[in-house]
């Protein structure tokens, strides 16, 4: 292995973890990820931690816990980024992406990169100014969004093999739309007619979708799941073509997953569309979100199916195997700079789980904290969920998460959320009745963990407000979790 090993980080959105062999799924067919996960170390318990797209990505990019201090905008400036602290340590840095925001309207997510190419296409179709008829050039498999990303990839590598690198592959697929060639889909649904649906983000049955709309969404998301699956392999076998197998640290994670009906949700949030309702340009939204409609974000806990994702490593002279380590995406950037033998600034607060990778460690971190962006605000008008301007209905819920329970905090009004894990995997049974001072010591060093990363009081005081409003289980607040269910 060379003295400075290559790094390739290859991300693919709204991946679900329990949709990988790999991680015991029996029936949809991700045969080249499984295979990378047979020589690699896998991780169990790799939990979301700023939700959703854009503040992902900020963790990973900057090892820091993004929900802390900004939402869905454009990466602040003064934050050093991964691909440049590994450009100033020699390492030629890319980044090949094809999801829609690293770039426009000024976000700067190609910050520190060498070189960085945005295969445009995706999302283009939401916004009245970038309407792309690219999808009705497709002609071949080929032509998608994910086997062009991994073929620049491809390309990139050609050059640079030959020097220490850092490369960067993040695709949007499988994200909706879900369009993978219909000969996918089929696998999942024999007679498929080529019928798509987007999702409602919301309540499905309020929606009035039936059982088998959901069942046709999912098996369009297994069939795209299974195509990103086969031009990750392209990308992957790249790397032995090349012979530099032996030389090169994969990571292959995801940002979050995704509900196709658990807890009643189509979709990643509850969102209340209003196409009347204008946005207009203020000295706190900027000039472009004008064109954009407002949206409401209801209440949109983040369960197991949004915050357990995939993270597969695979180290050269490490031998396979699982970890049970918890980790989370602010830990991968400190980790590669471990690697790397460069420099982690003190800035940084995710923590280098490389003595996980090689067995030194066993445990990493005692509980995970996923959440929205936390400035959200009953009434605000916030950019945090994506490119768009959205009212926030209520405080969002933060998820903690160890290996044994979730809790589920939300704000004074709202009825906290605990669930055992052992005996209930979906999320189901709320037990904060009677395990609410467990649950309320879980919640309480959370919020202690967001104050020690310098997160504002004004963020934190709604979650105090809830822990002292039902420490007692007193209040008047609602139990959001038999409405759900």
């Amino acid at each position: 292995m060379r003295e400075r090993p290559n790094i390739m980080v290859v991300v693919c959105d709204t991946f679900r973890r329990d949709h990988l062999g790999a991680y015991g799924n029996p029936f949809i067919k991700t045969p080249n990820l499984d295979r990378l996960a047979r020589s690699s170390v896998v991780f169990e318990n790799h939990i979301v931690s700023s939700f959703p797209t854009m503040p992902a990505r900020a963790d990973i990019l900057t090892g820091n816990f993004s929900y802390t201090f900004m939402g869905w905008e454009p990466l602040p400036k003064n934050v050093p980024t991964l691909p440049g602290l590994l450009s100033e340590a020699g390492y030629a840095t890319m980044g090949v992406v094809d999801t829609p925001f690293f770039v426009r309207d000024g976000f700067g997510y190609d910050r520190g990169f060498d070189d960085f190419i945005w295969v445009r296409g995706q999302g283009d179709d939401t916004r009245p100014s970038e309407r792309s008829d690219y999808r009705a050039t497709w002609r071949e498999e080929s032509d998608r969004l994910a086997a062009r990303t991994m073929t620049e990839a491809e390309r990139w590598l050609e050059r640079h093999y030959k020097e220490p690198f850092f490369l960067y592959v993040d695709t949007w697929d499988p994200h909706e739309p879900w369009d993978a060639p219909e000969y996918y889909t089929e696998h999942y649904r024999p007679g498929y007619d080529g019928r798509t649906l987007y999702p409602a983000y919301g309540k499905w049955r309020d929606a009035g979708l039936s059982e088998d709309d959901i069942a046709l969404a999912h098996a369009t998301y297994c069939g795209e799941v299974t195509m990103v699956d086969r031009w990750v392999g392209r990308l992957l076998d790249k790397l032995d073509v090349l012979g530099i197998r032996d030389d090169t640290w994969v990571f292959f994670t995801s940002d979050h997953g995704f509900y196709f009906g658990e807890h009643g949700y189509f979709g990643k949030a509850d969102w209340v569309h209003d196409p009347e309702a204008e946005v207009s340009a203020s000295a706190d939204i900027p000039a472009w979100l004008a064109e954009s409609w407002l949206l409401t974000v209801g209440w949109s806990p983040l369960y197991r199916e949004l915050t357990n994702i995939p993270l597969i490593v695979r180290a050269p002279d490490v031998d396979a195997g699982r970890r049970a380590a918890m980790t989370n995406a602010p830990d991968i950037a400190p980790t590669i700079l471990d690697i790397a033998g460069a420099r982690k600034p003190e800035t940084m607060r995710g923590e280098s789980f490389e003595g996980v990778i090689f067995g030194e460690k066993k445990e990493h971190r005692p509980f995970v904290v996923s959440s929205w962006p936390l400035y959200f605000a009953e009434g605000a008008v916030t950019t945090a969920v994506d490119s768009r301007a959205r009212r926030i209905a209520n405080y969002m819920p933060i998820t903690v998460s160890t290996k044994e329970t979730t809790v589920v905090l939300g704000g004074p009004a709202d009825y906290p959320e605990m669930y055992d894990l052992a005996d209930d995997p979906g999320e189901a049974k709320n037990v904060w009745e009677k395990r609410h001072e467990e649950g309320g010591d879980l919640a309480s060093r959370a919020v202690s963990f967001l104050e020690n990363l310098g997160t504002p009081e004004g963020h934190l005081a709604p979650r105090r407000m809830a822990l002292h409003e039902f420490a007692n289980l007193k209040g008047n607040a609602k139990k959001r979790t038999e409405e759900a269910l």
